[in-house]
Order: structure tokens, then sequence, then C-alpha cells
């Protein structure tokens, strides 16, 4: 991550971000208009179906585009949290929409498997999807190095769809090679059916892990137990104990608020330098970490509470 002093407006995550984004809009673009010509020409359901599915990726990649815009705003007087959750939001839309395209597939493939319709101009069909795939992995492998290193969840989603576009396109371009060697016409709708298939496990993938985040899951066992890790090493700094440990995720933020007990007589200042100092290290630890600590005397625990139920640590050792 560039250093936010160094760093300009096209080297931060969110115009990292956007300009990943965009990519993939003008990619999808591109390939719709090939495939539609293609299937046209060809009379491939298979084509078309690709057509479909890129079709949904281009709507997936502006939705895309657009939300890691807004998430890139910082917070204002109506969004207190900041806007991370839209590219959240964006992701549950795209995988939305990858289920009600697979569904058009199928449909179509099944109207073209009782039709018997048949592929012409199977050459050409062969060029258009063979060259869609080296594009669709080449962009998403892009695509996906820019989600990793920025943490969006959208344009996960986004290379995620390209991938699978790039899989699909694969299994067409068998098919094409098949009914141009074979003559068995009704391959091209099957595949199309099986595309389908494949298309609805990312859809239910996408909107399942973005479902996650909008319900507030906590985070992961791993990053948690990180942060158990920075506060028992603050135990020699007179933390004594901690409860009320939340922990959610937007977009690629995550926010952690806690109580953290103090031994008795530890002044306000170095209560508050300490908390500082904890929220520091857990930022460091946990990549775009909000940490809030609320600051508690020892004897102040109400009953009922964690830590009364698992120690001031939080694995059975009571408060020293």
């Amino acid at each position: 991550m560039p250093d936010p002093i160094s760093a300009t407006p096209e080297t931060t995550p969110p115009a990292i971000r956007q300009r990943a984004a965009a990519l993939s809009v003008i990619s999808n673009t591109g390939l719709i208009a090939l495939k539609l010509v293609a299937g046209t020409v060809t009379g491939s359901v298979a084509i078309l179906t690709e057509a479909v599915h890129s079709s949904i990726d281009l709507v997936a990649s502006i939705v895309a585009f657009f939300s890691v815009r807004k998430a890139g705003e910082p917070a204002d007087e109506t969004h207190r949290y900041g806007h991370q959750k839209i590219e959240n939001l964006a992701a549950a839309i795209e995988g939305i929409l990858i289920l009600l395209g697979s569904a058009a597939i199928a449909v179509q493939a099944i109207r073209h498997l009782l039709g018997h319709g048949e592929v012409h101009t199977v050459g050409l069909g062969i060029a258009v999807v063979a060259f869609s795939i080296l594009v669709n992995t080449g962009v998403s492998a892009r695509i996906a190095r820019k989600a990793r290193a920025t943490d969006s969840p959208a344009l996960e989603g986004d290379a995620a769809h390209l991938r699978t576009d790039a899989l699909t396109s694969g299994a067409v371009l068998l098919a094409l090679v098949l009914v141009k060697v074979t003559g068995a016409q009704w391959l091209d709708p099957a595949v199309a059916l099986v595309v389908s298939t494949a298309i609805v496990a990312t859809g239910v993938r996408l909107l399942t892990r973005s479902s996650r985040v909008l319900v507030d899951q906590a985070l992961p066992r791993a990053e948690v137990d990180v942060i158990r890790a920075a506060i028992e090493a603050f135990a020699p700094r007179g933390v004594v104990g901690y409860h009320e440990l939340r922990t959610r995720r937007a977009g690629s933020r995550r926010y952690v608020d806690l109580h953290i007990q103090f031994r008795a007589g530890t002044s306000l200042e170095n209560a508050h330098r300490t908390a500082h100092e904890l929220q520091d290290m857990i930022g460091a630890q946990l990549k775009d970490a909000d940490v809030l600590i609320h600051l508690e005397p020892a004897d102040r625990v109400r009953p009922g509470e964690t830590i009364g139920q698992r120690g001031a640590f939080g694995d059975g050792r009571p408060p020293v």
C-alpha cells in the first residue's frame, strides 16, 4: 500500500480500483459485440449464451465501477461510518445478476435442444470464442491482482465473473470443435445448459459472501485471534482484562470495538496513551482496520459479561 504522504491520486487504492473496474467495462463491451455478431452468423446458442453471460458481466462491471467510486468517498453527515458497504452491496447485486442470467441461458438452451437448431460457419465461432478466452483470462488476472492489493470485494466479484466467463467459453469452444468434427448439432445447446449450471455456482458464492458482510458477520477467527494476542501483549502496560469485543467488515475496511480494563491506579493519561498504542498495533496487523476502545477500571465489570465467563484474556484466566 502506498505511503499516505507520497501517494498520488493515481496510486491510491480508490484510483486503482476505478481503473481496474473501467478496464473490465471496456473489455466486456467489446466481447459482447463480437459474440453477438458471431452468434447471429453461426446460429450457435452456446455463443449467444456467452454473449448473455458477457452482458451480465458488463452490468456487473458497471456496478463495480460506480460502487468503488462511491465506497472511496469519506464519511459524511448521513453516512458516519463511510460508504464501504456499497462494495458488498454491489457484489450481492452481481451475484443476483449471475443467477438471473444463468436461468435465461438454461431456457434458451432447452428451447434449442427441443427445436434441433443448427450451427453454421463454425470456424468463425471457434475464432471468436478463443479470442474471448484470451481476453477474459488476461483481464481477470489483472483485476484479481488489484482486488488483492486493495482488498476490494467489488473487484473480487468482477474478477470471479470474468474467470467464470473464460471457463465457460472453454466449454463452448470444445463444443464447437466437436460440432465441426462430428456434426453432432445437439452438443451446442447441451454445453450451453451445462454452462448455465456452472454459472449458478459462481452467483451463489458471491451472494453468500457479500450477504455475510451486509449482516455484520464477525471477522474470521484467525483475525480475531490476532486482536486477542495484541491485547494480551499489553498486559505489562496495565491492561488486566477486556470484554465486549465486537468485529465486523464493510468493503475492504475492518471495524473493531472493545472495552479494555486497566489496573487500579492507572492514570487517564497513561490509559489513553496505551489504548492508542494498542489501536496502532491492531491496525498494523489487520489491514485497513478502524479500532475503537472504551476505557474501564478493573473493578467495574458488570455481572454476566463475557469477561466473567471466559476470563480477562478470553481463555479462562481471571483478571490480575
